[in-house]
């Protein structure tokens, strides 16, 4: 009888503390949670935009080198691009009656801002102040060929001008162009394996001139040399949806769990994460919305959001609120 009620005693505490376990709730933040704050209207708050101007849809966003930020937008109550300093005070727009949808924003190292259009099937080129200099592709028309694209969603470029397309939604390449706007080559098709693709959504090349690319709907990054050859995938990191990579090649992405989820919820059960680059390890993540990501200044990381925001996140934590709890990094 003894035996029988030590054999329940222990079966009682298992189950209680696997109950207890079920209970938890939230699993901890992969890498452990990053020290951030956010201010969640830039742009917004205080309000510098002109009068009756708000935001539809924002796809994307861009740091320049000195600070400013160009956020693209779907809606029809202000210009495609918006663009604001450091602190989200209202500069300038552009690109009125040049978009059908802005999907992507990139600034070069001249300071030009680049965008592909999913709508027109076009990347286009201009000055700071929004003057159109450079368009590739055939407006309206989406393609396959050296002259077109199907829905292109980014751009990357290497130090010697040369730039990269993800090209994106309707085809599943990435194609190569010198800076003079000659196309070089290509690689990808539709499929899972090693260099193919399912919605390449976002492009980035490190200081070694490898190419990473966000094959979303595979749930992977893909990294390859600036030919094209595959080197390595990430498996782990979810759908990613935006990425950026800073001068001293640290890594940072906005993803999902997986396709499913990024879909269902149309981007707003995402997380921001820092990767190690020559790992794929996650280093820390804290949660966000998101669609776009672009590193500013001074640690700044924006978020361009499809619910109608951007978010800047800057090194920071609420004093004596979980400040000394475990696994919360910097």
């Amino acid at each position: 009888m003894k035996q029988t009620h030590w054999f329940l005693s222990i079966s009682f505490a298992i189950l209680f503390v696997a109950v207890c376990s079920a209970q938890q709730g939230w699993y901890p933040h992969e890498g452990g949670l990053l020290k951030y704050r956010v201010m969640i209207l830039f742009g917004q708050e205080p309000d510098t935009l002109p009068d009756g101007w708000r935001y539809g849809r924002l796809s994307s966003v861009a740091v320049a080198a000195d600070g400013t930020v160009y956020a693209g937008q779907r809606g029809p109550r202000a210009d495609p691009i918006v663009v604001f300093d450091g602190k989200g005070k209202f500069l300038r727009s552009f690109g009125k009656g040049v978009f059908s949808v802005v999907h992507g924003l990139r600034v070069d190292g001249n300071g030009h801002v680049w965008a592909t259009d999913t709508g027109f099937h076009l990347v286009m080129e201009f000055s700071g102040d929004g003057k159109l200099l450079r368009s590739f592709g055939t407006k309206g028309k989406p393609g396959v060929t050296q002259d077109t694209f199907n829905r292109p969603t980014d751009i990357a470029f290497l130090p010697n001008g040369d730039f990269f397309v993800s090209d994106g939604y309707g085809n599943s390449r990435v194609v190569k162009f010198s800076r003079e706007g000659k196309y070089l080559m290509e690689w990808g098709k539709r499929g899972t394996g090693p260099g193919e693709f399912n919605t390449p959504h976002a492009v980035r090349v490190d200081s070694h001139q490898n190419v990473y690319v966000s094959d979303r709907e595979n749930n992977r990054i893909q990294i390859f040399d600036s030919n094209g050859k595959f080197l390595r995938q990430w498996t782990h990191l979810g759908a990613t949806q935006g990425m950026d990579i800073s001068p001293k090649d640290e890594l940072w992405i906005v993803t999902h769990r997986n396709n499913q989820e990024n879909l269902s919820y149309d981007t707003l059960a995402g997380r921001i994460m820092h990767v190690d680059i020559a790992t794929g390890k996650i280093l820390g993540s804290m949660e966000s919305p998101g669609h776009w990501l672009s590193l500013g200044l001074n640690g700044d990381i924006f978020i361009g959001s499809l619910t109608g925001n951007i978010f800047r996140w800057y090194p920071g934590w609420v004093e004596g609120m979980s400040e000394t709890a475990p696994g919360v990094v910097k």
